[in-house]
């Protein structure tokens, strides 16, 4: 038997972080109060540290509960339990890690900023909801981590809520994924209907425990998770907050887009791929969207300006791949990509934020130019995440890029809807486009001429200059992890050993269907395609912003209909405002505020108010103070009393 590994103290210590920050953080020095912060997060990552090192002498999975119940009414039983298995010891090991290099550089980031306190409780808070969501062993407990990231998200985005914008972003970020959390509730719902649990095991064992089970309810309750996990992992038709989430700090960028909460979707369809594995139409909803979301974000970020902003579609394209990768019943790949999508693009947003320091929180990339320079650890570090996310051999991306499209172009779950060559062919795309308009944004920011005012530039006008060491340390670990995180899955076919997709065998098993030595010469082949692909949006972008800086102006103006397409985004903000939100906004001033606020509410308080003024005045005239108006109202109280008893006599 295990012995206890006391799972529960991994939440409750950013939580001790944020309850400390939170409450007392307001009256404490910068110092203090950036040691707590790292302290507890750091504490936290220690003890996952120690739990992976015993992990050989552990029995998995294992669960620590508390010994009586957290809900016990007729019929359900809902226990406060944690689950640790091989996807939540990766998930932590993420989480934690790439959580606390955040902190640390947030440390220099935020030195300056007003509300520093409130800003490290945010993060530790952050982490608190997001190791309750991984470490849940049923689904209850997951969507209290679920929506406490929400929560924190929101903080977090709208942190400048002096600024409409940065309100607004928050605003939106939390009522969009109240759509998405509506299906997961809705899903929770129909789970207790049909299996009587909550509970990962019992559900996954009932289901396992009956072969014919497929499709039906268990469609119902995989779609209705998919809307879920488009809302969190924003992806179409719930991904229009995420790009508007970079009103937040810059670490909250990294934190949210790389360790924390779009992952949270991608997550919870591994984790009940049990479930997707008994409904084929579900896994083909779930590649479709990815797919869709991959090719979609990609197109829009070739126009984008704003440095964060490029990433952010970037983002959305990424997930879109994961998506991808689960909807081919590929879990292993999907969180591979998962991991190593942690490193660079943590190191890519930390880096953009490095620049935007370096100039004094210059984001337009027409604004930058000629930094390699001027500050070349942060121009090394992130050509270490451009490589690593436009899939160079031998950075991370190139092994879990290559993994999903291997996946996809040998599905047999997409063959059956005749659409893996076709999705296939959307990712070999993608990867296309990604190339291109990350190494734009490389040329855009640090080679060509300055476009910057170097007297102004900088903070307090000192000039372009490099971020400090606390800023840096980040960087070159998230930079090594960008270089070196792949080769943990270094396919067999390469000459590896995939050991990262043997450590997940025991949660989602074996997913290839043909042997490893039969697929060899088609994986090298898809890699090559691949890399090939990831040169020629090199090439393109070498060509139009480094050789021919001149032509990207003018291929606008010769497609300026395509090019007005892309830079307002497909309109898809202002379609969800002329069909959804003008419209409810309508409805809620009429039938709400008129109706039911001025109609009901106030008719209610204006019946109740007058009825209550019309008794007190007569109850007034009792309570005169005149002695013989008393004795008159006792003589006739008395008197009714006895007409009264009277009656009653007679009557009996």
């Amino acid at each position: 038997m295990n012995p206890s590994l006391h799972l529960w103290l991994l939440p409750l210590l950013p939580l001790a972080g944020f309850l400390c920050n939170g409450t007392l953080g307001r009256r404490l020095p910068k110092a203090l109060v950036t040691s707590i912060a790292l302290l507890f997060s750091g504490a936290a990552f220690a003890q996952v540290l120690w739990i992976a090192s015993r992990w050989s002498a552990l029995t998995l999975p294992h669960v620590e509960s508390f010994a009586t119940p957290w809900i016990a009414v007729t019929g359900l039983q809902v226990q406060f339990s944690f689950l640790l298995d091989p996807l939540t010891l990766i998930m932590l090991l993420v989480v934690t890690g790439v959580g606390f290099l955040i902190h640390l550089y947030s440390a220099g980031y935020m030195a300056d900023e007003d509300g520093y306190w409130r800003f490290f409780a945010y993060l530790n808070l952050f982490l608190f909801f997001m190791l309750t969501l991984v470490l849940a062993e049923n689904f209850l407990l997951l969507f209290v981590g679920w929506e406490g990231v929400g929560l924190a998200s929101y903080l977090l985005i709208g942190f400048y809520f002096g600024k409409d914008s940065a309100a607004d972003a928050g605003k939106k970020a939390f009522i969009v994924n109240r759509i998405g959390d509506f299906g997961f509730l809705l899903a929770i719902f129909l789970l207790l209907a049909h299996f009587g649990s909550l509970s990962f095991t019992t559900v996954f064992a009932a289901i396992a425990a009956h072969p014919a089970m497929q499709g039906g309810a268990l469609t119902a309750i995989a779609l209705l998770l998919v809307l879920g996990a488009t809302g969190k992992s924003a992806q179409i038709p719930l991904y229009i907050w995420l790009p508007d989430a970079m009103e937040g700090p810059t670490p909250v960028s990294a934190l949210i887009h790389a360790a924390t909460m779009v992952t949270a979707g991608i997550y919870m369809v591994a984790r009940t791929h049990v479930l997707f594995a008994r409904s084929p139409l579900a896994l083909g909803v779930v590649a479709c969207i990815g797919a869709a979301t991959a090719l979609m974000a990609a197109t829009i970020g070739l126009v984008q300006t704003d440095i964060k902003r490029v990433l952010a579609y970037s983002t959305v394209s990424q997930l879109g791949y994961m998506f991808l990768a689960c909807g081919v019943a590929a879990y292993s790949s999907a969180i591979f990509h998962l991991v190593t999508h942690a490193f660079f693009k943590a190191l890519l947003f930390l880096a953009a934020g490095s620049v935007i320091h370096a100039l004094g929180g210059e984001q337009d990339l027409r604004a930058m130019g000629g930094l390699r320079g001027k500050i070349p650890v942060t121009f090394w570090t992130m050509t270490a995440a451009v490589f690593a996310i436009c899939g160079f051999f031998p950075f991370a991306g190139f092994f879990s890029k290559d993994a999903i499209l291997f996946a996809v172009y040998n599905s047999t779950v997409l063959q059956s809807l005749q659409l893996g060559k076709l999705l296939w062919l959307v990712a070999l795309v993608t990867a296309g486009l990604t190339s291109f308009y990350m190494f734009r944004l490389w040329y855009l920011a640090f080679f060509g001429a300055p476009r910057y005012d170097e007297h102004h530039a900088g903070h307090g006008g000192h000039g372009v200059h490099e971020s400090p060491w606390v800023m840096l340390l980040p960087l070159v670990v998230l930079a090594i992890l960008s270089l070196t995180g792949g080769w943990m899955g270094w396919p067999e076919a390469l000459g590896g050993h995939d050991y990262f997709t043997h450590f997940l065998d025991p949660v989602f098993g074996a997913t290839d269907t043909l042997a490893p030595a039969a697929n060899a010469g088609m994986e090298r082949t898809l890699a090559a395609v691949s890399m090939l692909v990831a040169l020629l949006g090199w090439f393109a972008a070498d060509t139009l912003y480094r050789r021919k800086p001149e032509l990207p102006a003018r291929m606008a103006q010769r497609c300026s209909a395509l090019h007005r397409l892309l830079e307002n985004k497909y309109w898809v903000d202002e379609i969800y405002g002329a069909l959804l939100v003008r419209p409810l906004l309508a409805v809620a001033r009429v039938v709400l505020r008129r109706g039911v606020d001025a109609g009901l509410i106030d008719g209610v308080n204006t019946v109740a108010t007058g009825s209550a003024a019309s008794l007190s005045m007569v109850v007034r005239r009792m309570q005169s103070g005149n002695i013989r108006s008393y004795a008159g109202w006792l003589v006739m109280g008395a008197a009714l009393l006895l007409i009264f008893m009277a009656y009653l006599a007679h009557c009996i």
